[in-house]
């Protein structure tokens, strides 16, 4: 019998279950055999025994259950009984068959990856910039990506609040096919500290500075001022220029693309919570989920939404 039983449970908690379950069972049988008698007949008067329940002048009798509902309910506790010896249901034991949902789903993912290896494997073969334009490909790549990466860029891959748009000319650690699959193999993590400590009237000259950048209105007094302190603690991962870095992913703050902003938030507020708060990205590593072979396939569906013909 050992080998029938799993680890997935802890000792109490698997008999816990089991107690449970078969004495709810026993309980259900014990009630309705007790509650099992024969149809009461009328007496020399004609009265029949009734409950002692009655409503607007009508008792209830006191019958037993017609014969095929009383069945019937016996049946389903046999039935109970029969589903728990042959299927898991009884804590860690796994049934006489031996079948639990997890021992399925390893089968089904054992005979796709079986049939479908060889294609995977042939597409790995062709690079990128070709593949993005099969067709077919790029169809089995989009539901490799609605069902591994929209949770988070969303089903049209236009991103959200922290979540990078896939769709633009915004690359925070290049639009190489290299970079892309770099990215979906091992992953991000985008660090933004926060400069809290510079005061908030430094913050005020940097939020302008960096607004007139990307040629937003801004305080142009203030921005002379914060460009000073923009080259003294921000250029080294933004770039004097602001143009960023993809070596680091720090984001170029000349395009006018603001990760960080929420819908009807004022950009100006937007830059003003980044540098008071920091940022901390994450992106995880997509290979142990998807297989190297679909990484291939992904960021080349990735690399086809900005370099369409």
């Amino acid at each position: 019998m050992s080998n029938l039983w799993g680890d997935s449970l802890s000792g109490f908690w698997s008999a816990w279950i089991i107690v449970i379950t078969l004495g709810t069972i026993g309980l259900s049988a014990w009630f309705l055999l007790s509650n099992r008698h024969t149809d009461k007949t009328p007496d020399a008067d004609g009265n029949v025994e009734t409950t002692g329940h009655a409503a607007d002048g009508i008792e209830e009798y006191d019958n037993a259950l017609p014969k095929w509902w009383f069945q019937l309910f016996i049946g389903t506790v046999i039935f109970a009984l029969g589903y728990l010896v042959l299927y898991p249901g009884l804590g860690n034991f796994q049934g006489l068959l031996g079948w639990s949902q997890e021992g399925q789903w390893e089968q089904e993912v054992a005979q796709a990856e079986e049939r479908f290896a060889p294609i995977f494997e042939q597409y790995q073969e062709i690079p990128i910039p070709e593949l993005a334009k099969d067709q077919e490909a790029m169809q089995v790549a989009e539901r490799i990506f609605l069902n591994n990466c929209a949770v988070c860029h969303g089903s049209n891959a236009q991103g959200g609040y922290g979540f990078p748009n896939l769709t633009d000319d915004d690359w925070l650690y290049g639009s190489e096919p290299e970079n892309i699959v770099t990215t979906l193999t091992n992953g991000r993590n985008g660090l933004m500290p926060s400069w809290q400590q510079l005061g908030e009237d430094n913050i005020e000259n940097l939020t302008q500075f960096v607004l007139s950048m990307s040629a937003e209105d801004h305080d142009a007094a203030r921005a002379e001022k914060g460009q000073s302190t923009f080259m003294s603690v921000c250029a080294a991962c933004h770039s004097p220029d602001g143009t960023g870095n993809t070596a680091l992913g720090a984001p170029n703050l000349t395009d006018q693309v603001w990760l960080y902003q929420k819908p009807g938030q004022a950009i100006p507020d937007s830059i003003r919570q980044t540098l008071r708060n920091g940022r901390n990205g994450h992106m995880p590593a997509q290979a142990a989920y998807i297989g190297e072979e679909r990484v291939h396939l992904v960021a080349a569906y990735i690399y086809s939404l900005r370099y369409k013909d």
